[in-house]
C-alpha cells in the first residue's frame, strides 16, 4: 500500500498562513512525529489530515484515494485528542465500544473487540471501571484503544502525552511505539517534545512558520540538520559563526579549525556542534581559548559552560570523561571538524 501523500497543502485563516505548501510522503506503516514550536502549523496540518479543517489548497491522498473532500467520519481514521475526550458518564468498556456501537456493530462483536483492545493496551478486566477512577496513564490507554476500535488505516494523535508526568510520559512513549510496531499502522503524532520524537518516530518532520524545514529519520535530523532552525530546535547544540579568511581557512570565533571546509561559494555561515562532541583541553593551537563560567553536574553527564568572544560554548562529558576544570579556569575548546555541520541561517 502506498500510504499517505500531502500535495501542496496550505491553510489560510484570513491573511494568516498557518500551513504553507506542505509536501510529504509517508510510506504505509511509518511512525511520523510532526515536531515544532507552538504556532508552527503542526496541529493544523494534523486536523486537515483528519478532515477537521478544510485545506485552502492542495490534496490529501491515502492509499491512492483522494480524501481531500471526504467527510471525517468516512475517512476511516483513528484520532486521540490532547484532552482525550473520553465520556465521563460511560465505563471504560463503553468508551472503547462507542465507535462500534454508532456503526451498528453487533453487541457480541462489540464485547469481543473491547476485550481484545483492553488486553492490547494492558488493561484486561477493566471494562466495568468508571473512567473517573483511572489514572492519567490508564485514561491515555483507553483513549488509544477507542481510537483503534474500528481498525483505522491511519492513527492520528495530537500531543497525547503532554498532560502526563515525566516518568509516565517516557513509559507511554515506549508503549505507544511498541503498539504501533505490532499493529503496523501508519501513525502521525503531533508533539513539541524533541525527546518524544526521537524516541518514537521513524520519520521526524520539523515544522517552522507553517513550512516543513526538514523531514528525515531522527538520527539524521540530529546529526545533519538542514538549517540553523532545525539544529537549534532538536536537542542542545552550539551554533557558532564561521567564515573563510583570505587563505581559505574556516574560522570559528577567529580561530582556524583544521579540516573544516565551507561549501563552494559560501564564505559565511554557521556551524552546529553538539555539546557531546566538544572537547576541552589546555589552551593552544587548534583550539578556541575561553574561560569556564559554570560547571553543572547532572549525575549522568557534566556540562561545562565556556565563555569566549562574547559567546558561550557548552561541552558535555560523562563522569568517566569528566574534565578537571572549575569556574574561572582558562581552557581550550576543540571542535572536531567531522562534528561541525555547516548550516544555512
Amino acid at each position: 500500500m502506498s500510504g499517505l501523500s500531502l500535495n501542496d497543502i496550505s491553510k489560510q485563516f484570513g491573511s494568516f498562513t498557518a500551513v504553507d505548501r506542505v509536501n510529504l510522503s509517508v510510506p504505509h506503516g511509518t511512525f511520523v512525529c510532526l515536531l515544532g514550536p507552538s504556532g508552527c502549523g503542526k496541529t493544523t496540518l494534523l486536523r486537515m489530515i483528519a478532515g477537521l479543517e478544510e485545506p485552502s489548497s492542495g490534496r490529501i491522498v491515502i492509499d491512492d484515494e483522494d480524501i481531500t473532500d471526504v467527510p471525517t467520519h468516512k475517512r476511516n481514521l483513528g484520532m486521540v485528542f490532547q484532552s482525550l475526550a473520553l465520556f465521563p458518564h460511560l465505563s471504560v468498556g463503553e468508551n472503547i465500544a462507542y465507535p462500534l456501537r454508532i456503526r451498528g456493530v453487533a453487541r457480541e462483536e462489540q464485547a469481543k473487540r473491547t476485550q481484545e483492545l483492553l488486553r492490547m493496551v494492558h488493561l484486561p478486566g477493566s471494562g466495568d471501571r468508571p473512567v473517573a477512577k483511572l489514572s492519567g496513564g490508564q485514561r491515555q490507554r483507553v483513549a488509544i484503544a477507542r481510537a483503534l476500535a474500528l481498525s483505522p488505516r491511519l492513527f492520528l494523535l495530537d500531543e497525547p502525552l503532554s498532560a502526563l508526568d515525566a516518568k509516565l510520559r517516557e513509559a507511554m512513549q515506549v508503549e505507544l511505539r511498541q503498539l504501533q510496531q505490532r499493529l503496523g499502522i501508519t501513525t502521525i503524532v503531533v508533539t513539541h517534545d524533541q525527546r518524544e520524537a526521537m524516541t518514537m518516530a521513524d520519520l521526524v518532520v520539523v515544522m517552522g512558520d507553517g513550512k516543513i524545514r526538514q523531514a528525515a529519520p531522527p538520527i539524521e535530523i540530529y546529526r545533519k540538520p538542514a538549517d540553523a532552525f532545525v539544529a537549534g530546535f532538536i536537542g542542545m547544540t552550539n551554533l557558532l559563526p564561521v567564515e573563510t579568511d583570505r587563505a581559505g581557512r574556516a574560522m570559528v570565533l577567529d580561530t582556524a579549525i583544521p579540516g573544516l571546509r565551507l561549501p563552494d561559494g559560501v564564505t559565511r555561515a554557521s556551524v552546529s556542534v553538539r555539546p557531546e562532541d566538544v572537547r576541552l583541553s589546555a589552551p593552544g593551537a587548534g583550539s578556541i581559548t575561553g574561560k569556564v563560567t559554570f560547571v553543572r553536574d547532572l549525575g549522568g553527564t557534566i556540562e561545562t559552560f565556556v565563555e569566549t568572544a562574547g559567546t558561550t560554548i557548552i561541552a558535555v562529558a560523562t563522569p568517566r570523561e569528566r574534565p578537571d576544570v572549575t569556574a574561572g579556569a582558562e581552557v581550550g575548546v576543540v571542535l572536531p571538524p567531522e562534528s561541525c555541520v555547516v548550516v544555512r541561517s
